[in-house]
């Protein structure tokens, strides 16, 4: 357990009527992004102020670099850097004085990094505070956290409000943290920019953890499956009456999707060289489309 950064234990939180979170459990290995995903109120952000020492849990704990959240909240905020899921600024001007002020409580002194950040998400940090958007918010949120150069982040829902290409940005910044051997735990309820960053992802639902997943699993999954389409109507005929593991058809369009373990790939591609085939295409499956059996699977 030495690579253990962050270790949540039967954590829960009942506020009543079904809500809050209920027995959650994570180990965050160092070095790791670690991806927690959930519709809205299914309980990411309460866990995330559980770790945060924010409030205080009904049962179970999380600890923090061998640190307990509740107990010792003041110097676990010491080595994180946070994005909360709702920002409030202190009153000041611009998004310049309130970076400054970031960087003066950080003890940083060089802003290189901090302009690196600025430049890639083309914040302007000049723009009055109070009347920006909430894209600008966030951007100035997400700035003020990875300027302080932490070997933990923790991020709830950090890329609410950024347009796509800003999501792209972000997603780049969190590579270039975990290239620095940064740990990164992060919440969101878009499945796309959670695959394309995170070793481990959770899922969360109704305050439960209804299943986690490797994403080397998911890249590397045990089946596989083939969108095949035929030159013609007998060669397609043929093959749905030679191949069995057929998993849909459209004749119309003279397509099959087979599905199969990856072991017995060969034997598909064997079959298919008495047959002439206009093109083979491979379905990948995305977390999105993992979780939402996941979802389906639990309301049955």
């Amino acid at each position: 357990m030495e690579d253990t950064i962050i270790q949540v234990r039967n954590l829960s939180k009942d506020y009543g009527h079904g809500r809050g979170i209920f027995d959650i459990n994570l180990n965050i290995e160092k070095g790791k992004v670690y991806g927690y995903v959930g519709t809205n109120g299914s309980g990411k952000t309460t866990t995330i102020r559980n770790m945060m020492g924010f409030i205080k849990p009904d049962r179970g704990n999380v600890t923090i670099q061998g640190l307990d959240s509740w107990k010792d909240a003041t110097e676990i905020k010491k080595s994180v850097s946070y994005v909360p899921g709702e920002i409030a600024f202190p009153s000041l001007a611009t998004g310049t004085d309130f970076l400054k002020l970031q960087a003066d409580y950080l003890g940083i002194h060089d802003l290189t990094y901090m302009n690196h950040i600025i430049s890639m998400l083309q914040l302007d940090p000049t723009a009055n505070l109070k009347r920006m958007s909430k894209g600008m918010k966030q951007k100035t949120a997400i700035t003020a956290a990875l300027m302080g150069d932490k070997d933990l982040l923790i991020l709830d829902e950090p890329t609410t409000g950024l347009d796509p290409l800003m999501r792209d940005s972000f997603i780049e910044l969190i590579r270039e943290e975990k290239e620095k051997g940064r740990t990164i735990f992060m919440s969101s309820h878009i499945f796309e920019e959670i695959e394309h960053i995170c070793d481990q992802v959770a899922m969360i639902k109704d305050g439960r953890i209804v299943d986690t997943i490797d994403l080397w699993s998911l890249r590397h999954w045990k089946t596989k499956i083939f969108d095949i389409r035929f030159k013609g109507l007998d060669d397609y005929k043929k093959f749905l009456a030679k191949f069995h593991q057929i998993k849909d058809t459209d004749e119309d369009e003279l397509l099959c999707q087979v599905e199969m373990p990856v072991s017995e790939i060969e034997q598909l591609f064997y079959v298919l060289k008495k047959f002439s085939v206009a093109s083979i295409k491979e379905e990948h499956i995305t977390l999105e489309q993992y979780f939402r059996k996941v979802y389906e699977k639990g309301r049955g």
